[in-house]
Formats: structure tokens, sequence, C-alpha cells
């Protein structure tokens, strides 16, 4: 098959060293708009389900990404100056660029081709593929270009986020909420290498104005945040990468497909970074899609009508607890006054998807804290 991959991403990738791996004959070449050395982001972390997925079909890939990793099994909430730890929660971080890097060795080892700083915005240049995976991203051009036909929406969510880096080590996951005079501030932070942690920072509308943010340069927001959480950051910088202020937008398409252009990663759908899941929902596309082509051959129509029935039911079950958590984190106010420990415990349940007896079982010691603050639990409640 002649397929040609918009976008750089690992969607993209993945897709591509897979598909090259399967069949050396598969004439495959990828497009990304930036040089190969950039990256606008920090870490990005996997939890142990989403890199099996990667382990069981591509194990050399697993142990590129894996190599320098770093690896820990607890979060921690801190809430009112006091840190609650969430045990049995590993996640492995890594820095994106050393993922895209692996990615590319990967891809160059089975023969597919990257060409950099090229725009592929037009798919008409394309008209002799048989495939063509849009995989650029949430803002893909490709997307906008046939929405008419993919029936996108695009939900920008109210909150306000900005990407920092920083070289205070969080080796918990930790998810940071401090109240200012102009409001809650929040950030999700972990380490994702030996020397930087990522330090995203969220606010909601309100603080936003009430600081002044959208009057700000980058290097004045950032000096902002360094107040914040200056008892967190212990003395330590934040680093700015292109961090501007963004909205998070849910994307969602009613088509995945248009006659043999397909959407997968960010295009097709997104996660909020609150659920570290946008990573590990475009690597799933990738095998999906690789998948519904070892089942149905060559023949485009079938193989993409093959790929959504496989990939839909967990894409959309995934993205819906992306949006609870998103919607969590939105409507902090009415939990402010809880007790530390009541908070963490809403937290882990915000998504739906965790009753109390998945607490029990994933933590017991924050389950017992919560069933003493909360006495008028039942014991129905709590064996539900």
């Amino acid at each position: 098959m002649k397929i040609r991959v918009i976008g750089g991403g690992p969607a993209g990738l993945f897709y591509a060293y897979l598909m090259k791996r399967d069949d050396p004959r598969h004439d495959i070449r990828v497009y990304e708009r930036d040089p190969e050395h950039a990256t606008y982001g920090w870490g990005v972390v996997f939890s142990d389900v989403a890199l099996s997925f990667v382990r069981d079909i591509a194990a050399e890939l697993y142990e590129a990404i894996t190599r320098n990793q770093v690896v820990f099994d607890e979060m921690a909430v801190v809430h009112q100056g006091q840190h609650v730890t969430l045990a049995h929660n590993t996640f492995h971080r890594m820095a994106r660029i050393d993922l895209l890097k692996a990615l590319h060795e990967q891809c160059r080892k089975v023969g597919v081709a990257i060409e950099f700083e090229r725009k592929q915005g037009d798919v008409r240049e394309l008209a002799d593929c048989d495939l063509i995976v849009a995989a650029d991203g949430a803002n893909s051009a490709i997307r906008t270009r046939y929405a008419e036909h993919f029936q996108p929406t695009l939900d920008e969510r109210p909150n306000l986020l900005a990407w920092y880096g920083t070289t205070r080590l969080f080796d918990a996951l930790s998810l940071i909420f401090r109240q200012s005079d102009d409001g809650l501030v929040i950030s999700h932070t972990y380490r994702y290498s030996d020397t930087h942690s990522t330090f995203l920072v969220e606010v909601d509308p309100q603080t936003f104005r009430n600081a002044g943010l959208q009057r700000m340069s980058e290097r004045e927001s950032l000096a902002y945040c360094e107040r914040a959480f200056a008892e967190d950051l212990q003395g330590h910088t934040l680093l700015s990468n292109k961090s501007s202020w963004f909205r998070y937008t849910i994307v969602k398409n009613k088509r995945w497909y248009h006659d043999n252009i397909v959407l997968i990663g960010d295009a097709l759908r997104t996660g909020h970074p609150s659920v570290g899941s946008g990573t590990r929902l475009a690597m799933q596309d990738s095998i999906a899609l690789f998948d519904a082509y070892k089942a149905c051959g060559a023949d485009v129509p079938q193989l993409l009508a093959q790929f959504v029935q496989i990939r839909q039911p967990g894409s959309d079950a995934l993205q819906q607890a992306a949006i609870k958590s998103t919607e969590w984190y939105e409507n902090l106010g009415p939990k402010l006054h809880l007790d530390p420990i009541s908070f963490a415990y809403d937290y882990v349940t915000r998504s739906g998807r965790v009753d109390h007896a998945e607490v029990r079982k994933r933590d017991p010691e924050l389950a017992a804290a919560y069933e003493r603050l909360h006495p008028e639990l039942s014991f129905e409640a709590r064996a539900r």
C-alpha cells in the first residue's frame, strides 16, 4: 500500500512503524511540520496498562522507550497545605522528546521515510495514495478542511492552562491546589527525568482575570506561577518552552474517516491532561488501525469500517472518563472546604469509574482514613 501519514507525533509514527515492520513493501512516508529535534512539551506519562499495549505488539519499541524512563508507584494530592499519598498508582514517565526519538529510530530501522518541516494541509496532492492518515493534532488542518464530512465538535473548556517545566523533582505525580488572593491555582506535576519535572498550571477564568494574567507577558506569567507555588518549588524556578496560556478543547468527530482519509490521535479525539490519556489514546488508535489492516488487507473501505468497530467503544469510554475529570477541575468551588482526605477521595472517584470497593482494593489506607472520617458510610456502600 502507498500510505502517507500527516503528523509526526506518537500516533502517526507508531502506525507507520507497525505497518512497515509488518510488510517492507509498503510505501510509507510521514510528514511532520516541525524540525526533527523540536518538542513543545516536557514529559509524558503512561500507566502500566497503557504501556502493556505497546509491549504486546512491539516489544522492541517498548524496550527502547522504557530504557531510561522514571517509574514511581504513588501520587500525592496537596490540599490545604497537607499531602495525601495515593498508593499503587504506577506511572512510567519520560521526556516527550525521548519518546519521539525512540519512534524515529524504530521507524528508520524498518524503512519509514520521515520528512520534517513539511506542512501538508491539502490532501489533493496525495491523490495517488491508497490511505492518508491524518495524525496532525487537535488543531488538525485535514479535519478542518473536510469538516463537512468528519463533522467535528470542538468544545473549548473554560479553564486556562500553561505547560512549564522545573528542575524541582516531584517523585510522586502530584496534584497541588493552592489558594491565592486571586483564587485557586492548580498544578499537575511529575518528575520525568533525572533533572526535570513537568509543571502544568491550571486556573479558572475568574482567577485568571483577578490575577491580570491576560495582560501579562510569558515571563510575567511564569513569575506569577512561581510565586503561587513557591512553597512547592522550594527555591527552584519554572522553565518556559512557548508556555502560553490556552484553553483545553474536547475534540470529537461524528465520522472517523472520509474516502481514504482517516483521523487518529488528537485529530480524532482528545483526552484531558489530568488523566494522562492523550498519548495512550493516540497509540491505541495506531494499533487498532494496524489490526484493521491485518483483518481486512488492502480493502481500504472495509479496513476503515473495521477500525471504527474495533476502536470506538474503548475510545469513547476513556474520553468520557476524561470529560468527567475535566468537569471535576472546573467545578471545585463546593469541594474546597473538604478536609484533605475527603478531597483526595473525591478526586480518586471523580470519573465515576471507581467506587468505594475499588478504592478499598487499590488503596486500603485511603479507604480506611475516609471511613474513619465518615462513619455514616454504610456497610452496603463500603462493599458495593
